[in-house]
């Protein structure tokens, strides 16, 4: 489940990202990249996880599952979280300093 959770988080932002791409302003491309990165260590935790149990691996129990789908879930919304500090690190719209500098300057006319 935590691969599916993070492939189609991959999937929905390639797209975003693709339909954006020339311009970028949101920087999908990075969470674009967060996500396939966390989709590709889970394919690599699924592969060597199918080598141990075998056959087993693709009848897990319900209560596997949904943590493993809470994980996904959790891993999905860290991603957006340093996205978000990223976007506002960057600011590539520029409305964070617009508001840090109308503060600036509200508080130097008292």
């Amino acid at each position: 489940m935590t691969l599916l959770t993070t492939a189609f988080a991959a999937i929905i932002c390639t797209v975003i990202w693709y339909k954006n791409a020339p311009k970028d302003e949101m920087k999908i491309g990075i969470l674009t990249l967060m996500y396939w990165g966390a989709t590709l260590m889970w394919l690599i935790d699924g592969v060597f996880e199918y080598a141990e149990l075998g056959a087993e691996y693709f009848t897990p129990a319900p209560l596997d599952m949904l943590n493993d789908f809470y994980l996904g879930l959790s891993v999905v919304a860290l991603g957006l979280v340093i996205w978000l500090i990223v976007l506002l690190i960057k600011d590539p719209k520029g409305a964070v300093r617009a508001v840090l500098f109308k503060k600036t300057t509200s508080d130097s006319k008292n």
